[in-house]
């Protein structure tokens, strides 16, 4: 949307509505005579207010410098033209220029509103000044239509309007910065919690308190081990099907919340910017099978102390006696059937 656009439609879908007084009187001719007509001529109290209303929104906005400050459409319009700033291509917030009798010349130009969405089949929605003497939305085909003026493009000291936001808050990274980095030095960056310095730190008071630590620790371990071991056997196979790297696209939703407005280059607008989003680079994501040996790296740091512990030994022996018997039971059975 064109951002100088944008703000003018806040204002008209806030005074939708409005009517014109008897005679023709309205409260924008009356503030264009007292405010901009320097003759103060009370004609344009009473005159056709289309694009007055446009030039009283603007001046509400802060933006008259980019919007234009006219009562003639037809000078409006040859306005945005010497700005470099006419088209025929639809936007919202466009200043869209009409006349009823399908002549495309900026001379032959009645009337004025400002776009206010471009329907699915072309249809141009608009919200008018002055037409059946109200401000009202209306739906336009586009064989009315001259042209249209983008204020957004019009260029005040060489730079075009400042409060524009940009989609990217920052430079998009280039392929090769995308592909030099290996998963190691990922890996790299995930910090494994260190052991406390002296061998006593992992001591307990009692012998008894330090058995059933280790027991609970031992029982934890071999749920970690084999939950582990059946997620390791899932990630390769997803990891395998998906492509090497997988992708976000960058978009308008990386827009930076309450950051102050940036100033572009004087030979950029954010039609630029629109144009190249097409092409904004993809982010890679770390894989699962990272994920996991992180968290495989982070559990066994974490109990390494206990590897010279005998009584962990023993709750793997007898861990191990065990399985050992259930799969010779089993083996039996299956003999004697």
């Amino acid at each position: 949307m064109d951002p100088v656009g944008q703000k003018l439609l806040e204002i008209a879908k806030s005074e939708l509505g409005y009517t014109e007084k008897s005679g023709g009187y309205t409260k924008f001719g009356d503030w264009w005579t007292k405010n901009v007509d320097e003759e103060a001529n009370p004609y344009f109290t009473t005159a056709p207010w289309c694009d007055m209303f446009l030039a009283w929104a603007a001046d509400k906005a802060g933006v008259t410098e980019y919007a234009g400050q006219f009562a003639s459409t037809q000078e409006h319009a040859q306005w945005f033209e010497e700005n470099d700033a006419w088209g025929t291509t639809p936007e919202p917030g466009a200043l869209v220029f009409f006349n009823w009798s399908g002549a495309k010349s900026i001379d032959s130009i009645q009337h004025v509103g400002i776009v206010e969405k471009v329907g699915e089949d072309g249809t141009i929605h608009t919200i008018e000044a002055n037409t059946y003497n109200t401000l009202a939305k209306r739906e336009r085909d586009s064989a009315d239509i001259v042209g249209y003026g983008y204020p957004g493009k019009v260029k005040v000291a060489g730079q075009v309007y400042q409060g524009y936001q940009p989609k990217h808050s920052a430079p998009a990274p280039s392929v090769e910065q995308l592909t030099q980095a290996p998963v190691t030095d990922l890996q790299a960056q995930v910090q494994v919690r260190p052991e406390p310095a002296g061998g006593d730190a992992h001591e307990l008071p009692v012998k008894e308190a330090a058995l059933t630590g280790v027991v609970g620790l031992a029982v934890l371990g071999v749920l970690a081990v084999g939950l582990a071991k059946a997620a390791a056997v899932k990630v390769p196979a997803a990891v395998a099907a998906a492509p090497e790297v997988r992708v976000r696209k960058r978009g308008r939703h990386h827009r930076t919340s309450g950051a102050p407005p940036v100033a572009m280059p004087a030979e950029m607008t954010h039609y630029d910017l629109d144009d190249a989003e097409a092409g904004t680079l993809m982010m890679p994501a770390i894989s699962a099978q990272v994920a996991q040996e992180v968290e495989d790296r982070e559990f066994w740091g974490r109990i390494a102390h206990l590897k010279e512990d005998e009584e962990l030994g023993f709750w793997t022996d007898l861990h191990t006696a065990v399985t050992q018997t259930s799969e010779t039971n089993a083996q039996l059975t299956g003999r004697r059937r």
